[in-house]
C-alpha cells in the first residue's frame, strides 16, 4: 500500500488512461493527477515529452526505493509496473508464472495490439468529418465486431465471469474502457453479446471502477451509448476537428 502520494498520473478522461485510474483505485494507491489539456496539444510541450517521448497519454511519474524518479508510459506498461511493484496480494493479477498470469499476459497484450487500435481506427472513420470512407469503416468495425465475440466467448466459457481466473485483473481493467465506448467506434448495441455485456456492468459495480473510470472528470461513455446515432456524431465530428488539427501538427514536426 502506498502510504504517500508519490505516484502522479498524466491523464484525461479517455479509455487509455481509464486504465491506469482504474487500476491505481482497485490497489488503493494515493496518487496525484494532472490533467493534460489533449485540445490545447499539452501533450506535445516538451515538459510533457520529457515525461513520454511519444507525446500520448497516459503517463506516471513514481519513485523507486531510493527515491530517484520512474517515468513510464504506455498504458500495458504501466499496467504491468503496478502490479509488479505494488500487488503482491495479487488483488488485479496472478503469481507471476502461474497459467492465469499468461492468460492475463495474453488479454492484455490483444488489447493493446488489436482491441484498442482496432476501436481507434473504427471511431476515427465513423467520426471522420469530410470524405467517403465506406471501406475503412467496414475493415475496422467488423474487426471489432470480431474481437467482440472473441471476448464474448471466452467470457461464457468461464464460470467466475471474469477474463482469466477466478478474480479481476488487468485484464479486465486493460479492456474495460473500451467496451465502455462501444458505439462510439461504430458497434450499434452491446445486446449483441450478451456476455460482455453482463462483464461490463459486472465490473461497474466495483468500487474501485465507479471511482476510477471518474477521473480526473465524470465518465462520458455510457451515457453516450444511449444518445441517437446522429447526435452522437455530431459529438465526434466536433472532435474529430482537433484529430485534424494534430495530424497536420505532426507531419509537419
Amino acid at each position: 500500500m502506498s502510504t504517500e502520494e508519490n505516484i502522479t498520473l498524466y491523464c484525461e478522461g479517455t479509455p487509455n488512461p481509464l486504465k491506469i485510474s482504474i487500476a491505481l483505485e482497485e490497489l488503493g494507491l494515493k496518487y496525484n493527477v494532472r490533467t493534460i489539456k489533449l485540445f490545447e496539444h499539452e501533450q506535445k510541450e516538451q515538459w510533457f515529452l520529457d515525461i513520454n517521448p511519444n507525446g500520448r497519454i497516459p503517463a506516471i511519474v513514481d519513485k523507486d526505493e531510493d527515491g530517484q524518479e520512474l517515468k513510464l508510459w504506455e498504458s500495458g506498461a504501466i499496467l504491468q509496473y503496478l502490479v509488479d511493484r505494488y500487488d503482491k496480494d495479487h488483488k488485479i493479477s496472478y503469481p507471476r508464472g502461474t497459467k492465469e498470469h499468461w492468460e492475463m499476459t495474453c488479454w492484455l497484450f490483444w488489447q493493446m495490439s488489436g482491441l484498442g487500435p482496432m476501436q481507434g481506427q473504427a471511431n476515427h472513420f465513423e467520426m471522420a468529418p469530410v470524405g467517403d470512407h465506406a471501406y475503412s469503416l467496414s475493415r475496422y468495425v467488423n474487426e471489432t465486431r470480431r474481437l467482440y465475440r472473441t471476448m464474448d466467448k471466452a467470457l461464457a466459457k468461464n464460470p467466475s465471469g471474469y477474463l482469466v481466473g477466478d478474480h479481476v485483473s488487468i485484464a479486465d481493467i486493460a479492456i474495460w474502457p473500451w467496451t465502455t465506448a462501444y458505439k462510439y467506434s461504430g458497434l450499434s448495441q452491446i445486446d449483441e453479446f450478451p456476455h460482455v455485456k453482463e462483464w461490463m456492468y459486472r465490473l461497474l459495480a466495483r468500487p474501485g471502477f465507479e471511482k476510477g473510470r471518474n477521473v480526473p472528470q465524470p465518465h462520458i461513455y455510457l451515457q453516450l451509448n444511449e444518445l441517437p446515432d446522429e447526435e452522437l456524431r455530431n459529438i465526434g465530428r466536433e472532435r474529430s476537428v482537433w484529430i485534424q488539427d494534430a495530424m497536420k501538427r505532426d507531419a509537419a514536426a
